[in-house]
């Protein structure tokens, strides 16, 4: 099984695909969401593991652009909590540490951290995994990184301080996806969710409308996120996760009837509840 994800070696993403696919896949970095996206459509992998939101950050909102464009199945879906750790290379200290490099979400969740160190500068990366290769490959006194405990361990770098982040309730959700959903859906439906994305005429209750569909079948909406429809300005895409099977009764009739006044109406996926 190879599977694609964004960053480079160590990065959060890696260590999703290993929950979700297990320790021996074989991963495949890529620079771009959109690289993930085409490697999986072009089969030079098998699957691919992309972050969809995050419990502080919120929504990655070009992935769920990328979700309908590419229209890969979601398949299973888990969540991550988020440990930043501040890492350096080996023989450096603390107090030795001037500036740090990470991702710029990943530098707004240690705030806490420093605003206790304001002698310490912060320096936007591309990646969180690889501002600490770029520690490893490059020696830049008084330089650290924020990133994970498994880019240390893969780099051979050492963490001074773990868990700076400034809320411990700090999560990532990530979706697997591959080229083709499983044929049959499972006999006991309770505990999936689907995923689903449309679009509604900008008329008075067309969002109460559509919503009313799930209500009046007792399905559990879960999440709704809305992003605008490029070329028609002022129309959005609407993102709906739901608590049901895609193929249950309930869901089949509410997707039905939807589909009567909803356009663009698309199953994204049905997936066990990470």
């Amino acid at each position: 099984m190879r599977a694609a994800f964004q960053g480079e070696r160590g990065a959060f993403s890696e260590a999703a695909a290993r929950k979700l696919l297990g320790p021996d896949v074989q991963v495949v970095p890529c620079n771009r969401f959109e690289d993930i996206f085409a490697a999986l459509r072009d089969k030079r992998v098998d699957a691919a593991v992309v972050p969809i939101e995050n419990t502080l950050h919120g929504s990655v909102h070009e992935n769920y652009d990328h979700l309908l464009r590419f229209k890969h199945p979601i398949v299973a879906e888990t969540s991550l909590r988020i440990v930043h750790n501040l890492i350096a290379p080996p023989g450096r200290k603390l107090k030795d540490i001037t500036r740090v490099f990470s991702h710029p979400v990943a530098l707004n969740q240690c705030l806490g951290f420093f605003a206790a160190n304001p002698h310490i500068e912060r320096v936007t990366f591309f990646d969180t995994a690889g501002s600490v290769k770029h520690l490893m490959e490059h020696d830049e006194p008084g330089a650290a990184a924020i990133a994970s405990s498994i880019a240390a361990d893969f780099y051979g770098a050492r963490i001074l301080k773990k868990s700076i982040e400034d809320d411990r309730e700090n999560h990532t959700r990530f979706f697997l996806l591959k080229r083709n959903a499983p044929k049959s859906a499972p006999g006991d439906t309770k505990e999936w969710k689907t995923s689903i994305v449309f679009a509604l005429r900008n008329i008075p209750g067309a969002l109460f409308r559509a919503m009313s569909v799930f209500a009046l079948r007792d399905i559990n909406l879960t999440k709704i996120e809305s992003r605008p429809i490029r070329g028609r300005p002022w129309e959005y895409h609407f993102y709906v996760d739901l608590l049901a099977h895609a193929d249950s009764p309930n869901a089949r009739k509410a997707l039905g009837h939807l589909a009567e006044f909803a356009q663009d109406l698309h199953v994204l996926g049905s997936y066990p509840r990470g």
